[in-house]
């Protein structure tokens, strides 16, 4: 509900339904579509309003509320899309593919955790060499703090956050310091608190529940506009220049064209009429190139998705762990294969799923840079018993060859908050449910999942305790500290070099190549094999503690970059050595 339009709702399934705007009651009169509308009053911007559904006397909100100051279960607020002064005419964006994202959580990203706040910190990111930040889901949740998954007002901007103004102002903020704003958004299931679409329509599917709930009705066809409408709502009115999809494995379609392919089509028609790229990227659990395949060769046609492999093999090589879905990438040969193919489970066997999983990249016609890799993000940290990053596992030099192998590889790479300047502070799962039940039916869950994989239930917060939501938040002191201040340096360092090489942003997977010792623990990554003027350079690392000497056939000797113990042989330009862990660039 947007002014100057009429009030309107689409409800299928009430027999009455009744307008209340700041108070006062106006019937809605029901078209032959299921809309009910009435010319009997105006939107006015500001004004409070919802409906009340049959002889229900509760006012509910708008399911396209853009405002809810109350919060989710509050009175809806008339906003006009059109009311911000942007000044980012000269904004031309670009892909999305290749360019360096910046995962953020606004609640947490800042002592005060909004909207505001992050963006008057943005000068951080511009001098890290960041080009996208991407934006946990903003829209309105239960709760004063929570990730954001949680969320029931896909419309509007969360009230804590600053509401839809502070998003713009954001969004402006970002674009003219040349940064472009991905938003995570959620299409697969609703919230448990506030969720009140099902009293107006069949937008839930009854019986076909995924991990978080009932699954989104995407082939009722007024679901699926509500779905796409939203889409084009981030891209259109809030300016963002792409979209995160939330776990699309989740999402369940038979349709055709899918709606994924749908969104794709709709984003890629606004970019044209725009002329400004917009990227949308699938969280997906399914390893399935369909994803990022083109609409003309029967995919979706999307810009990418994320890789989890990646992390599971960088992660695995750097600290050893491999319980759970970590046991199938304890060879180094799994981090080789995913940095040369791509997937590792490509139509493999997982040990963790117990079957063969994914399907196998064609190399010769996807881009690498189609999968947005990360040694740590929101999951992979939030996920843990206690939120711990890898800043509180490894070293210095641990820290850098995830970094290095993330920024130079041939992948896209996102960076998660905090992680560039070795933040102390956990990311831990985090939830205010107001209702007491629903917040202690969540502890419950939380320790049970992590007792079900072998983790001492004892050291698991409670995600409804106010100091998890607190303890989250980054400690800027970090960035100022002396081991912060390395790993800063190192990280600029290494966002410079893959900008002003051309071997580090070439997309093809056949410019590369990968070597490894598996006994020895190391690795060379070669890039920028391609091309009459190839001048291929080579990202040399080893694993262990231990000394090693690694040839590197080809190697001029031109360091571009070392962390560590690492040198080239004085005498022979192809063989590095290393006194202990650490990495090596050269040319």
């Amino acid at each position: 509900m947007t002014a100057p339009d009429r009030y309107a709702v689409w409800a299928p399934t009430p027999e009455r339904v009744r307008l209340v705007v700041d108070g006062a009651e106006y019937p809605l009169i029901r078209g032959d579509d299921d809309w009910w509308r009435t010319d009997a009053i105006v939107p006015v911007v500001g004004a409070r309003y919802g409906f009340r559904i049959d002889d229900d006397d509760a006012v509910r909100p708008d399911p396209r509320s853009r405002c809810q100051p109350e919060g989710v279960h509050g009175p809806s607020e008339v906003v006009d899309p059109a009311r911000f002064a942007w000044t980012d005419e000269s904004w031309t964006g670009r892909p999305a593919r290749g360019a360096v994202i910046y995962e953020m959580h606004i609640g947490t990203y800042t002592p005060e955790g909004t909207l505001d706040a992050a963006a008057a910190k943005l000068d951080h990111l511009v001098e890290l060499g960041v080009e996208f930040v991407e934006l946990l889901p903003v829209n309105g949740v239960n709760g004063e703090w929570n990730w954001g998954y949680d969320g029931v007002a896909w419309y509007a901007v969360h009230a804590p956050y600053g509401g839809p103004d502070a998003y713009d102002r954001f969004v402006d903020t970002a674009h003219a310091l040349g940064l472009g704003v991905i938003q995570d958004v959620v299409y697969n299931h609703l919230g448990p608190s506030g969720n009140y679409l099902p009293l107006y329509g069949p937008y839930l599917t009854q019986g076909l529940a995924n991990t978080w709930g009932d699954s989104v009705n995407v082939e009722e066809p007024e679901v699926r506009r509500y779905v796409l409408d939203n889409v084009r709502m981030w891209l259109r009115d809030h300016h963002v220049d792409g979209l995160r999809l939330d776990a699309v494995h989740a999402i369940r379609d038979t349709s055709r064209p899918h709606v994924l392919a749908e969104m794709a089509s709709e984003s890629e028609a606004f970019a044209s009429f725009t002329g400004i790229p917009r990227s949308l990227i699938a969280e997906s659990d399914l390893n399935d190139p369909i994803m990022f395949r083109s609409q003309d060769a029967a995919g979706y046609g999307l810009a990418g998705q994320w890789s989890d492999d990646f992390h599971h093999a960088v992660h695995v090589a750097l600290t050893g762990e491999t319980t759970g879905y970590y046991a199938d990438f304890a060879p180094l040969s799994a981090l080789a294969k995913v940095l040369h193919e791509g997937f590792f489970h490509d139509g493999t066997w997982s040990s963790f799923r117990g079957k063969r999983h994914g399907r196998p990249i064609d190399r010769g016609t996807s881009p690498a840079t189609a999968l947005v890799v990360a040694n740590q993000n929101h999951d992979q940290i939030g996920n843990r018993a206690t939120g711990d990053r890898l800043a509180a596992t490894l070293d210095d030099e641990g820290l850098v060859i995830a970094a290095a192998l993330t920024l130079l590889g041939p992948f896209t790479p996102m960076l998660f908050m905090g992680e560039e300047f070795a933040a102390t502070t956990p990311w831990q799962f985090f939830t205010s449910h107001p209702e007491p039940e629903l917040g202690k039916v969540t502890a419950e869950g939380r320790i049970k999942e992590f007792a079900q994989h072998g983790w001492d239930e004892s050291v698991v917060p409670d995600p409804q305790d106010p100091a998890t939501f607190q303890d989250s938040k980054l400690d800027w002191s970090d960035a100022a500290s002396a081991r912060g201040s390395a790993i800063l340096r190192a990280y600029r360092v290494l966002v410079a070099l893959r900008r002003t090489d051309e071997a580090f942003v070439d997309p093809r997977y056949e410019a590369n190549a990968v070597r490894f010792d598996e006994d020895q623990r190391w690795l060379v990554l070669t890039r920028g094999l391609l091309g009459p003027t190839a001048s291929p350079v080579h990202v040399v690392v080893n694993f262990l503690d231990d000394a090693a000497t690694v040839p590197v056939p080809g190697a001029t000797g031109e360091v571009l970059y070392a962390f560590g113990a690492a040198s080239v042989d004085d005498d022979d330009p192809e063989t590095v050595h290393f006194n202990g862990r650490g990495i090596l660039v050269v040319r």
